[in-house]
């Protein structure tokens, strides 16, 4: 029956049936067979279909509310199972955006791993909108991504870091001396930028909008698909970029590049925690988001090598 509730949920929420089939990988006839026994076990029709694709009845919207408290009960349940079967080795599954995987995740996952052997971490690396669809999910219990967040109900969402874009050019650059610019300046030099689409592109170009420039006049010479891609064509003097901060705080990276901040007004973006509103934390998970909150902590472990997270009495995470 739960598979048949998850079928009925999909379809109530995408009110498409082609959809519906291709998001659960099974055929629209299955999920048509399923709807109608749905309907015929509890005597009522569940969704009015038209050309245009399928909304849910009074009827349904009723349905619509038990059944996903039923899947929330489950999922629960799942989950306590899990935990107290006596060989599960304690494991967090968690999800993060690109910037966030390259160059936050690392070194907390290294840090932690250090502090608490026992503890397993399984991550996914993918947009917002698939790391926000894990969380609803339950696929994921820890979704960490960039920029704006999305709105829903069934999420808690927590801030944990403002990332600051900055302009980031190669040391021998003409303007290295300088420690900020203007983005009035920017259209006279060749960019290297994200894809677009991107989380970071995204931010960049509605700031540059709020203050009065066209991003149209950028002069973007090239896309690259990663941080780590446009870090190394910048370093080669085949342009300049607007990153993220915290991509070029390494003290290796601070003898390539030279990042200056924006005059007209700073650059911001929110680094948010995503967690199912219906779901409890574990000791672990929560031992995680601690640390994520913990300001000082997050920024000294950033700032470190993997191989100098290793004194982890001396940064505090043992005592808590």
């Amino acid at each position: 029956m739960e598979q048949h509730f998850l079928v009925f949920k999909e379809v109530a929420e995408t009110k498409n049936i082609t959809l519906s089939s291709k998001n659960l990988h099974m055929s629209q006839p299955s999920i048509s067979l399923q709807i109608q026994n749905l309907e015929n076990h509890y005597g009522a029709r569940f969704f009015d279909r038209t050309n245009k694709g399928v909304t849910l009845t009074k009827e349904g919207e009723v349905f619509y509310k038990h059944v996903r408290s039923v899947l929330g009960i489950l999922a629960n349940a799942r989950e306590q199972i899990c935990a107290l079967a006596k060989d599960q080795r304690r494991l967090i599954t968690l999800g993060a955006t690109l910037t966030i995987g390259e160059y936050i995740l690392p070194n907390i996952l290294a840090f932690l791993f250090r502090a608490h052997p026992g503890v397993d971490f399984k991550v996914k690396i993918a947009n917002t909108g698939s790391i926000t669809q894990d969380v609803l999910e339950k696929k994921i219990h820890i979704g960490l991504i960039e920029g704006p967040a999305p709105h829903h109900k069934d999420l808690n969402v927590e801030s944990f870091w403002e990332d600051e874009l900055v302009v980031v050019l190669p040391y021998f650059h003409p303007w290295a001396t300088r420690k900020s610019i203007a983005l009035s300046e920017l259209p006279y030099e060749r960019l290297v930028a994200r894809e677009v689409g991107s989380g970071t592109r995204k931010v960049m170009e509605n700031a540059i909008k709020e203050r009065g420039l066209d991003p149209a006049q950028l002069n973007i010479t090239m896309e690259l698909g990663s941080t780590q891609a446009i870090k190394q064509v910048v370093a080669a003097g085949l342009g300049i970029t607007i990153i993220s901060s915290l991509t070029v705080r390494k003290d290796y990276d601070q003898r390539i590049f030279k990042t200056l901040k924006i005059q007209d007004a700073p650059v911001y973006r929110p680094l948010s925690i995503l967690t199912n509103a219906h779901s409890t934390q574990t000791k672990d998970e929560r031992r995680l988001t601690d640390l994520l909150h913990d300001r000082e902590l997050l920024s000294e472990i950033l700032s470190k090598d993997y191989n100098e997270l290793d004194d982890n009495n001396k940064l505090g995470l043992n005592a808590k």
